[in-house]
């Protein structure tokens, strides 16, 4: 039977960030904001080649030039970089380059301007290679061969290739089918975009090496640069108090930290290495571009019997992620089989970005089930209602599922039923158009650690690992200690992000903060508060499991009205110091993951091109939410970057020179204010008994289903099918002419 989300003191209520303050007053320190004495600043020579050896490197003049202090390169810094790539060997300088972007050198001098002079000054020789930018062509037998191994981008364990997994009887399932449909669906490459450039600042003092970081995962990127120099981790240190953003493609140590710090060291002189925008574009990983050939068998009703997906993933020129495609996740397929290939090409590097291997088959999946809803002449809720997830992969249940109850409350409060109509069927050149999809995400906890002090003033000060990336991380760690002790948040003081002083978290990505470091909050606090109540037994006259402490007071739990403040008990004690280091899991015979369903209407200008959507709603299972405020953002967040996959964003490469053509925020086309509509957000509330105070996901989730949504509305306005991404006014025109 459902739980409904518990009445909390503070869970559950719209809160403003604890350090917002800071934020919109200038006064939050971001890696880019932070000056060292002494400090040199640096940039980065890139490969203007797709694939070629170096035959030489010439830096005797940008050496000479006044100013410059350090110069790097493959021969001088010959520094393996694990985590940019898993299946072959990656430095920070590699020889041979891979493609247009692949670092070649990296200048530090007393100010940006003549760094970017010295740059200038490089000579580098290149004997080319030929080069291949298309995955399918990647794996033909005569392709260029970009890795040791071959172009087909096979790892150990969750790098392995091809990705395959099947349930079923795939054979039977089609067999049982009375219809089968099959079709491609293709997205492309698109940047994460993220407001903040990549910078960091390294420097030594006697052996121990200091990164400020611009990163999603502290204790991961100290982990990273210790094993890749070699150092004991008791001589790295890895700080960032603030963080603008990086939507997956800032967790572990970048390259950018370790050309930092080989500067920082050759100089004996902290370091600033900033990336420009362009260097942002193509020197980081963006989503893997997919081609996706689906086979579906279903019944006259819709019901779906056999899923078959064979799929091509771009991963460029190194494989930093696993290249899977996850879209299928929210149906019930009893037969199930996938084959995924990851292919290396001479591109820019594809990893993690926001549910890395959601949208873009979410896109192809639902797009499909949308059509083939159309073949059947099934209207398309009834298509996604009656194949909706009920057990992950048919068989184990999850540890909640409110699913049906996102489609039923998201299609009524849109009002689905009634503006569903035929696809093309308005009159005029501008067609009204209606579409959903579902979406999600993985729900699982892990390993996470706490520390909390309780002061003689009865304040507390919370320690934990957590980077705050946009999503409120710290706010959410200091509302869970604060209902979790029993005292008024603005009676918490929070530290994070910084090594040497914060215990161990798993980085902020995957969705993983609150369900990770969370438990380890909660356990720090159970452990702190049973020291308080075996302070407080003798003077209330109580034994300490008869106490509770609520508002920064104890008090007895038969008779609250005797009470002593918190202070009061603490003072004669010092500190009291709760620690915690929790690694809950699910039975395994159970999985977790939250539920989404999304809506949207859209008026499509048929002699324009042009696509306005004037509605949006998002119904999100997410659990109990824990703070309504920065969740709601969060959900309208991941929808605008859905927006921008779907109608504008996709990084172009030139054919002849693969020179990316829009590195940039202009030329990308990322979405602004004028392209977003107002997203209408529904929870769907229930308490799930492994989260947190019942939560489970928020961070990724929203974006999931957004491009479907989309692409699906615009089928229904147009009666044309967008089989490949962006879903640009070209492609519309062209189609509605047709």
């Amino acid at each position: 039977m459902a739980q409904a989300p518990k009445e909390y003191s503070i869970v559950g209520k719209q809160t403003p960030r604890i350090d917002a303050y800071e934020r919109v007053t200038g006064q939050a320190q971001y890696t880019g904001d932070l000056q060292l004495p002494g400090m040199l600043y640096a940039r980065v020579l890139r490969s203007n080649v797709p694939h070629a050896k170096i035959i030489s490197i010439d830096t005797s003049k940008a050496e000479k030039l006044p100013g410059v202090k350090a110069v790097i390169h493959h021969e001088n810094a010959k520094v393996p970089w694990s985590s940019g790539g898993h299946t072959h060997r990656r430095y920070i300088f590699n020889n041979p380059v891979r493609y247009v972007g692949d670092p070649v050198a990296a200048v530090a001098a007393t100010d940006r301007h003549i760094a970017e002079d010295a740059l200038k000054l490089i000579d580098v020789k290149y004997e080319k290679i030929p080069h291949v930018l298309d995955a399918n062509e990647a794996l033909k037998p005569d392709a260029p061969k970009i890795a040791p191994n071959g172009n087909l981008s096979v790892g150990k364990g969750a790098f392995s290739a091809p990705i395959e997994e099947s349930w079923g009887d795939i054979e039977q399932g089609f067999k049982d089918a009375d219809r089968v449909f099959e079709d491609t669906y293709i997205t492309k490459h698109v940047n994460n975009a993220q407001l903040e450039r990549r910078v960091s600042i390294a420097k030594w003092d006697a052996g121990k090496l200091t990164v400020y970081a611009s990163t999603q995962g502290v204790s991961n990127a100290r982990t990273d640069i210790a094993k890749d120099f070699a150092l004991p981790l008791s001589k790295v240190r890895v700080v960032c108090k603030y963080m603008g953003g990086g939507f997956g493609n800032k967790n572990q140590a970048q390259d950018y930290d370790y050309m930092a710090a080989m500067l920082a060291k050759v100089a004996a002189q902290p370091v600033k290495l900033e990336f420009t925008r362009e260097d942002d574009y193509i020197g980081m990983h963006g989503r893997w571009a997919s081609e996706q050939h689906y086979k579906v068998g279903v019944k006259n009703d819709g019901t779906i019997t056999a899923v078959s997906l064979d799929a091509v993933t771009n991963m460029g020129a190194y494989r930093k992620q696993s290249g899977n495609l996850s879209g299928t996740d929210f149906y019930n397929i009893p037969n199930f089989k996938k084959v995924i290939k990851p292919v290396h090409t001479n591109t820019v590097v594809a990893a993690n970005y926001r549910a890395p291997a959601y949208p873009q088959s979410v896109f192809g999946f639902a797009s499909f089930l949308d059509q083939v809803a159309f073949e059947l002449g099934v209207n398309p809720l009834d298509m996604f209602m009656r194949n909706r997830a009920q057990k992950s992969k048919g068989k184990l249940p999850f540890t909640s599922n409110y699913l049906e109850q996102c489609i039923l409350e998201g299609s009524k409060r849109i009002g689905f039923s009634e503006k569903w109509h035929k696809p093309g069927a308005t009159a005029g050149p501008v067609k009204h158009g209606i579409g959903m999809a579902l979406g999600g995400y993985p729900f699982r906890p892990g390993l996470g650690a706490a520390t909390i002090r309780v002061n003689p003033d009865g304040t507390a000060h919370v320690l934990v690992g957590v980077t705050d990336i946009g999503t409120g991380a710290k706010s959410t760690m200091a509302i869970i200690a604060s209902e979790a002790l029993g005292i008024p948040l603005n009676q918490i003081q929070l530290t994070n992000g910084d090594t040497d002083v914060t215990p161990y978290s798993v980085g902020e990505s995957g969705s993983r903060t609150t369900a990770f470091t969370g438990p380890a909050v909660v356990a720090a606090a159970e452990d702190v508060r049973k020291q308080i109540f075996a302070l407080a037994s003798a003077p209330m006259k109580s034994k300490p499991e008869e106490l509770d402490l609520r508002d920064g007071q104890v008090f007895r739990k038969a008779d609250s009205a005797q009470r002593i403040a918190l202070g009061q008990i603490v003072k004669d004690s010092g500190d009291l110091i709760g620690r915690a280091t929790t690694n809950p899991n699910f039975p395994k015979e159970m999985d977790g993951k939250c539920f989404s369903a999304h809506f949207a209407e859209v008026e499509v200008d048929t002699w324009t091109g042009h696509v306005r959507i004037t509605r949006y709603v998002a119904a999100h299972d997410s659990g109990a939410i824990l703070n309504r405020l920065t969740a709601e953002s969060q959900i309208k967040g991941g929808v605008v970057q859905g927006i921008g996959m779907a109608f504008s964003e996709e990084l172009l490469i030139d054919k002849v020179t693969a020179i990316p053509i829009n590195p940039n925020y202009r030329d990308a086309k990322v979405p602004t204010h004028l392209e977003t509509p107002e997203v209408e957000v529904i929870f769907v509330e229930h308490y799930d008994p492994y989260g947190v105070f019942g939560g489970k996901v928020v961070g990724e989730p929203p974006i999931t289903a957004a491009v479907a949504t989309i692409a699906n509305a615009i089928f229904n306005a147009t009666g044309k099918r967008f089989k490949e991404l962006p879903i640009t006014p070209d492609k519309i025109v062209r189609a509605v002419q047709v």
